[in-house]
């Protein structure tokens, strides 16, 4: 990721890398509209490849809405120390795409 100038911040002890592309506000959100930072989970279950998470008001409601138009819920939301909620599920086409809620509103 260095040949890109992102900024890596090891979290050892949750197996995750956050992961800065642009620089953040105090609440770790991008300052330019449209820009995107994020993380890398360890590779693991449920999580073996790179995965684009959207950022949800509700997972619980977000996860309804998927299996009601045919995706399926890859188990439950899962606590991120006390910044938020993660879950995962596997789309129409087999691709697995990520959820993530805030602890704090944006």
């Amino acid at each position: 990721m260095k040949a890109f100038g992102w900024m890596m911040n090891p979290m050892p002890e949750m197996d995750y890398t956050m992961i800065g592309t642009t620089p953040s506000d105090e609440n770790g959100m991008p300052q330019k509209p449209g820009a995107i930072n994020g993380g890398m989970p360890k590779r693991g279950n449920p999580v073996k490849q790179t995965v684009v998470t959207i950022g949800v008001d509700n997972i619980d409601d977000s996860l309804s809405k998927v299996e009601k138009l045919g995706g399926k819920r890859m188990g439950d939301k899962m606590p991120v120390g006390d910044m938020g909620w993660a879950a995962y599920f596997i789309d129409t086409e087999g691709n697995v795409v990520g959820l993530w809620q805030n602890a704090r509103p944006m």
